[in-house]
């Protein structure tokens, strides 16, 4: 049996119906029985419980009514054939099951395995739950007895075990439908579901494992894949030339900084720089510049009153980072219109998505690197909707404003003009912190002044944005982490 931690992943991803689709061939035109297939996913299970949980020997199972049900009858089998103390709750009546799941229930009980009623106090004696509730079919809000075991694991002290995904969560979008089960790990069979790595994705999975239940790469290949996960560093930047000079480099000129918020401007900058930029000018206001760089004096600052004074920055730049710190003034609103007026490539956040929203243009040589607040403004929905759905939202804010767009918060979507959207399953809960997005627009901004295309560097910023995020959490925690926590670990992962 094949199955897969986390740093090995297959990098692509399918929807539910998709993965269905996939079974399907693996049953009718490979000649895998659909039992076998149900028996190889509880043994992969029980395999990934027993090394995450390896002192365990109580283990309550909670079976629906369909084929995640089915896994989880096959799991307890198994369990209690190696004598472990096994107790299944069917919450869904075993009358009603049907096929493969049917199947499952009565080779459970023919070993003679204990069955119990559920009751909402909860699961006292069991070290381990596996849940084995709702499978992918899940489109409606959990409601009923369902919602109640849900709430009842959620509060269990010991370990939770998803199978396939954890019950609640939809596993196109990764939102969580009324109630959602959260898991210590899920193994998710056949192929991995796009939902499980944004959204609520990670949180409701937490260690994910995947088991390919031995089926041939030709199950993979039959579907055409519905989004991607980003490789993990190493980045896969060119070796500079011995002649190289900061010419070469590129010049990053960052706009913004307004009364109140030159930091967001700095730290793009520094951001720009650390990761290799040539030059790196900052146009902000004019109180601002004689004391910007006074700890990184590398930084060139020009103070700036209108538009007509970045002529000159903007003919010597090759690409611009405009909104950290830049607000909604009439002077804010004067340089940005300069700005996007250029035939220069450019890097758009925070403000500068604000302002695009109220003037919505098009342009296919930007980076849009929007939050879910700030995707709501440019589509003008709420935030929510844009969490509910945010392959959905992405792809919207691409069509609608060309580029490529980065859709940030956990399981960052990077969308560009291939119709595929692109997933970072790096970073942490630090990185809720000021300052962090305007890291990552200096990063980006700095990896297209280097010659990198829009594309790539958008990928290639989100990926070493959050790599550095997790490096710096590794040494000093997640509370309080800074966004300047991030330079030296930047400059490291772009020099591998």
């Amino acid at each position: 049996m094949t199955t897969h931690d986390n740093p090995s992943l297959p990098r692509h991803l399918f929807r539910a119906e998709q993965v269905r689709a996939m079974d399907r061939f693996a049953i009718e035109t490979i000649g895998i029985p659909g039992y076998e297939l149900m028996c190889r996913a509880g043994a992969a299970a029980l395999d990934v419980l027993r090394q995450r949980w390896p002192g365990a020997r109580t283990v309550s199972v909670l079976c629906g009514s369909g084929n995640n049900g089915g896994d989880g009858y096959v799991l307890a089998r198994l369990a209690r054939a190696e004598g472990m103390d096994v107790r299944v709750y069917p919450v869904a009546d075993p009358a009603h099951l049907r096929g493969d799941a049917l199947k499952a229930w009565q080779d459970y009980r023919q070993a003679d395995g204990p069955v119990l009623d559920f009751i909402p106090e909860g699961f006292e004696g069991a070290e381990v739950l596996v849940d084995g509730l709702l499978g992918t079919g899940l489109d409606r809000p959990v409601s009923g007895v369902y919602e109640q075991v849900i709430g009842a694991i959620n509060r269990f002290a010991g370990g939770v075990l998803a199978l396939d995904i954890p019950s609640g969560l939809h596993a196109d979008t990764g939102a969580i439908l009324g109630a959602a089960v959260r898991a210590q790990v899920t193994v998710s069979f056949i192929g991995l579901k796009q939902g499980l790595f944004t959204g609520e994705g990670p949180d409701c999975c937490g260690e994910l494992r995947f088991a390919d239940l031995d089926t041939p790469v030709a199950v993979q290949h039959s579907q055409k894949a519905s989004a991607e996960l980003l490789p993990c560093p190493p980045l896969d930047l060119p070796t500079r030339s011995r002649t190289a000079h900061k010419g070469h480099c590129g010049h990053v000129l960052v706009v913004g900084g307004d009364c109140g918020f030159a930091g967001a401007a700095r730290m793009a900058a520094e951001a720009a720089a650390r990761v290799g930029a040539g030059l790196v000018s900052i146009a902000t206001r004019p109180q601002h510049a004689s004391v910007l760089n006074l700890t990184r004096p590398e930084l060139m600052c020009r103070g700036v009153e209108s538009a007509a004074e970045l002529d000159g920055l903007l003919r010597s730049a090759s690409v611009v980072a405009v909104g950290p710190g830049l607000g909604q003034s009439p002077w804010a609103r004067d340089l940005f219109r300069a700005v996007i007026d250029s035939a220069l490539p450019l890097v758009v956040d925070a403000d500068g998505l604000n302002l695009l929203a109220a003037d919505p243009r098009r342009r296919d040589d930007w980076v849009l690197t929007p939050h879910p607040g700030e995707a709501g403004r440019l589509l003008g929905v709420a935030s929510g909707e844009v969490q509910r759905d945010r392959f959905a939202a992405a792809a919207s804010l691409q069509e609608r404003y060309g580029g490529v767009l980065v859709l940030k918060g956990a399981g960052s979507l990077v969308r560009g003009g291939d119709d595929v959207p692109r997933i970072c399953r790096l970073g942490n809960p630090g990185m809720a912190s000021g300052g962090m997005g305007d890291v990552l627009t200096g990063v980006i901004a700095g990896l297209i002044a280097q010659g990198v295309s829009v594309q790539t560097a958008a990928e290639m910023g989100v990926v070493a944005h959050a790599a550095a995020a997790d490096l710096a959490a590794a040494e000093g925690g997640e509370r309080g982490l800074l966004a300047s926590d991030l330079f030296p670990h930047l400059r490291r992962l772009v020099n591998p």
